[in-house]
């Protein structure tokens, strides 16, 4: 099937879409913050700290001692699960890695190409606050850092985060922490401050002014991805457990009342019992408020005619999150091409991948699949060439490198590789009387 779009399905539910009055100046708001912190430094986040997190922190770097005591003061059994996740995380970061090699190759006699992976030199993982104290963020992006042996490993998280994730941030392998959040911890990360480090690259989600200040610095620093607001789509034929289907659903809605949350199924009735199995739960959901409010913002359930309407809608929305709830779920997961990560089979739930298993919860949105994947080890190193040429290769790329230049007009390449192919010649070539 070629392209589709909403019109081409059926919808027994469709979403409200974002908020056409949502904050028009938060461009400029967060252009004038990365300018105060460059010009400013410390001032500038002493100010914005005060204003946006009511605290002005006697030092933004965590000392020794502030982590020693939010070790001490983390729960057992808390640090023996986020061990475990850290652990899962590494484990399949380095078998990721160890699919990346160093290449040396003779293209051609004496022509001797090839690439180094070569660690970033320094990193900053933004750590976001949020609505809750989510101990895995640190991990998916200090872990991989970690793994691809970056130099430093900075983290900033805002001054109000749980003292859980300063633990956790040490025990990820961050090498220093600020106390540092928003718009302001991204700037200070890319131009530096008196307290600071700039870094090289900085990674991680977080809330709006997040965002758009890491696509302000793009340029100056590199950046992991633009990240919206959390997404999961479930794709299912009649095979599906409806209240399987509404408890995944329900999971990444209480993220935060803009999640998109989304199914496409073959089968009307799997359809209109999975959108009462999620007004069933939210009766006795804790998280209600929040994730009845994106549930009714952005819920959406399409009914498609067939499993390749399925596929091809699937594709379209390029979801960040996409479950694979059918009878073989490896064979329809295989024709799909479009999604941050995949989820095949029912036991297969995002919250899985969120907190534990070992693949990276840090994902494209907003349709952002159909051109990238997600956070890994290889988005914290560089694959960068190199080549020699002895030479036998000199008289193999020489002549076309000359002829080329020779026809684009660019004479100094052209006496460039002239020189190598007979340097016997060179006052002669570069006296300019072979310039044509």
């Amino acid at each position: 099937m070629g392209k589709i779009n909403a019109d081409d399905v059926q919808f027994l539910k469709r979403p409200q879409g974002q908020d056409a009055q949502a904050d028009r100046s938060l461009t400029e708001t967060v252009h004038q913050i990365i300018e105060q912190v460059r010009t400013r430094g410390d001032a500038a986040l002493r100010e914005y700290s005060a204003k946006f997190d009511q605290t002005t922190p006697d030092q933004f770097e965590v000392s020794e001692a502030e982590i020693e005591r939010a070790l001490a003061d983390l729960d057992p059994q808390t640090r023996k699960d986020s061990e475990f996740a850290i652990a899962q995380v590494k484990r399949f970061a380095e078998a990721q890695l160890a699919t990346m090699k160093p290449l040396e190759v003779e293209t051609l006699p004496g022509v001797h190409l090839g690439h180094r992976i070569i660690p970033i030199q320094t990193v900053g993982c933004y750590v976001p606050g949020g609505r809750y104290p989510i101990l895995s963020a640190p991990v998916m992006s200090i872990v991989p850092a970690v793994v691809a042996g970056c130099d430093e490993i900075i983290a900033c998280l805002p001054p109000g985060a749980h003292p859980a994730m300063i633990a956790i941030c040490h025990l990820a392998g961050a090498h220093r922490i600020f106390k540092v959040g928003g718009a302001q911890a991204i700037a200070a990360m890319a131009w530096g401050t008196e307290s600071v480090p700039a870094v090289d690259k900085v990674v991680g989600p977080g809330n709006a002014f997040v965002n758009e200040a890491k696509r302000q610095v793009f340029g100056k620093v590199g950046i992991d991805a633009l990240a919206g607001p959390s997404e999961i789509y479930v794709i299912t034929d009649d095979s599906a457990d409806p209240r399987m289907l509404a408890a995944d659903l329900l999971a990444q809605a209480e993220h935060d009342i803009h999640t998109r949350v989304g199914m496409a199924t073959t089968s009307p009735r799997i359809a209109s019992e999975t959108l009462a199995e999620i007004e069933r739960q939210l009766e006795t959901l804790p998280t209600a408020a929040t994730a009845g409010e994106a549930w009714k913002r952005q819920g959406e359930i399409v009914v498609c005619q067939d499993e390749e309407q399925l596929i091809a809608w699937a594709d379209h929305i390029a979801t960040e999150h996409l479950q694979v709830h059918t009878r073989d779920p490896h064979a329809t997961a295989g024709k799909i091409r479009n999604y941050g990560s995949l989820f095949i089979g029912q036991n297969a739930s995002v919250v899985f991948s969120d907190k534990c298993c070992g693949t990276n919860h840090t994902l494209p949105t907003m349709a952002a699949a159909r051109y990238t994947g997600g956070l890994w080890v290889g988005a914290y190193v560089k694959i960068c060439t190199h080549q020699w040429i002895d030479d036998h290769g000199i008289a193999s790329v020489a002549e076309p490198a000359v002829r080329q230049s020779r026809t684009e007009g660019m004479q100094a390449h052209r006496r460039a590789a002239e020189i190598r192919l007979r340097p016997q010649d060179i006052d002669l070539i570069t006296g300019g009387k072979c310039d044509q």
